[in-house]
């Protein structure tokens, strides 16, 4: 009886380690990322703002963002990227985390300060029990009146476990990642002109306190009988065109910089993997917006009358969303939420 058990456990344990290993090998061929290798944080990036609420791993492969009543922290790659991919491992804060923001963005701000571009994945905060939620958005050429965001849940908790995050940024077009989930795809138009992104841009990782909107428009702000709020990022990755040698730190005009050839690096990030999505992500970034979008600019008629020319108008999508681009709350909805508590497994896998 003793050996049977013994048998069963080793079988047990054979077919999960092989699961373990078929995910590892789909998740990193999904977005070629055996093609891309994390960087140490000398290598690549460097302090921004924080004092000692930046805390560097010993091997120097992770670093953790603190955020206390005294200040946030954040780091800015060491370099400027003319076009590029940039992930990470991303943990974040858990318990009460209202008025939080943690951001993994790309900016140039710091030199193109009346014209600056800007993509960006911001997590933002919740009362205890209630889960973080995210948006993306997108600036180009100072269009800070024509935000493009979206908004969006999760299907896991990202404060349990580390996740990758991602931002592929080519002169085609902007995909935003989730693990092996794409989760938006924007495709430059030519009627967007400066509003897509194309001048360099530094990669940004912060924590820091936006008790003014964060959580239910400020009803909710950070409360600091938790902190410090503790956010981890590791296997940061850094693939593009390298220019920050190219033009002036104190330009702030679209003309005069002059950059190197970016045509190879741009040739490799139009051709990757993960700048190309196929069916079985196609159907898996559809299943993600139609389950866990809740805002979307496109669908904004209240402001925006004419959508923007980049928005593609799905009439499915489009009937669950009010004038207002929020969701509609309904029956459907509840479902889904019901469908949610029910599932042990994510739902919006690209290989389900």
């Amino acid at each position: 009886m003793r050996d049977s058990i013994y048998l069963l456990w080793v079988d047990l344990r054979l077919k999960v380690m092989i699961m373990v290993v078929m995910i590892f090998v789909s998740w990193r061929g999904v977005l070629g990322l055996e093609n891309i290798n994390p960087i140490f944080f000398d290598e690549g990036l460097s302090h921004l703002f924080g004092e000692s609420n930046l805390i560097r791993s010993p091997d120097d492969r992770s670093v953790r963002l603190l955020l206390d009543k005294y200040t946030g922290s954040g780091f800015i790659s060491s370099n400027m990227y003319q076009h590029g991919f940039f992930s990470s491992l991303i943990k974040l804060p858990g318990a009460y985390t209202a008025g939080l923001v943690v951001a993994f963005y790309t900016s140039n701000g710091d030199v193109f300060v009346k014209n600056h571009d800007e993509l960006d994945i911001e997590f933002l905060g919740n009362v205890e029990g209630k889960p973080w939620r995210f948006q993306t958005n997108m600036y180009g050429n100072g269009s800070t009146n024509r935000g493009r965001e979206e908004r969006y849940r999760l299907w896991f908790d990202p404060s349990k476990e580390f996740h990758r995050y991602s931002i592929l940024w080519n002169p085609t077009k902007i995909i935003f990642w989730v693990d092996d989930v794409p989760i938006r795809e924007i495709i430059r138009k030519e009627e967007m002109k400066g509003d897509y992104p194309q001048k360099p841009m530094s990669l940004y990782a912060t924590i820091w306190d936006a008790s003014s909107w964060a959580t239910s428009g400020g009803k909710f702000g950070v409360d600091y009988t938790f902190s410090p709020f503790v956010s981890e990022f590791k296997d940061i990755a850094l693939d593009g065109c390298n220019v920050s040698d190219s033009f002036p730190n104190n330009n702030n005009n679209t003309v005069g910089y002059n950059y190197r050839n970016c045509s190879a690096s741009d040739q490799d990030l139009m051709t990757s993997d993960y700048s190309t999505i196929n069916p079985k992500q196609g159907a898996a970034m559809r299943r993600f917006r139609e389950r866990y979008m809740y805002y979307s600019y496109c669908y904004d008629t209240v402001r925006y009358a004419v959508p923007p020319p980049e928005c593609v108008i799905v009439a499915a999508e489009k009937d669950r969303f009010r004038d207002t681009g929020r969701l509609k709350f309904g029956g459907s909805h509840r479902t889904r939420k019901r469908r949610k508590r029910n599932r042990s497994t994510p739902v919006v896998s690209a290989d389900q």
